[in-house]
């Protein structure tokens, strides 16, 4: 399955084969955080050069419900990984999509990927027949990231306290 956008994008199954252009993203972003000083989200290294990561990206692309974005010129622009939830979340309650992984590049030739992959994530859940979807996400920092998730219509669950790391846990029904 893919779906062609009216922006170019297209939005593409993913494979292990992506993991290497999803590093490279990965790369870009850490770079920007790291250049507004924020080294606690993901630290400061490139993950292109992090066996731990490397392997950690390339499970997730393998998985069922991964998903790229490629830009017009075939570039990897974004990943979303839907599935189960992360063993440090609280088992859901009812039937759920759960986000467990959202990457987009910085650059303005991909403003609004995130966000449409977002609307992707409501998009699979309901033609799975699901109404509940959550995700979590880093809670440090400026908050951005959690205003991010509640402008795509989520909603503050609980904080969680991942080994030192503040996560947000957050929810949506459709």
């Amino acid at each position: 399955m893919s779906v062609q956008g009216m922006d170019g994008w297209l939005i593409r199954r993913a494979s292990v084969a992506d993991a290497p252009a999803v590093l490279q993203v990965f790369d870009e972003v850490i770079a920007w955080f790291v250049g507004m000083g924020n080294d606690a989200q993901w630290g400061t290294e490139p993950w292109s050069a992090l066996p731990r990561r490397i392997e950690q990206v390339s499970q997730a692309c393998a998985m069922p419900q991964a998903w790229v974005v490629e830009g017009a010129d075939g570039c990897i622009l974004a990943a979303l990984v839907l599935g189960e939830s992360m063993p440090y979340v609280p088992p859901a309650t009812e039937p759920e999509v759960y986000v467990r992984l959202l990457i987009a590049a910085r650059g303005e030739y991909a403003r609004g990927v995130g966000r449409r992959l977002m609307a992707f994530a409501d998009d699979c859940a309901r033609a799975a027949g699901v109404q509940r979807l959550r995700v979590d996400c880093y809670a440090g920092g400026s908050g951005a990231l959690v205003r991010f998730y509640e402008s795509c219509g989520y909603t503050r669950i609980s904080v969680l306290d991942v080994k030192g790391w503040p996560a947000q846990l957050l929810g949506r029904r459709l």
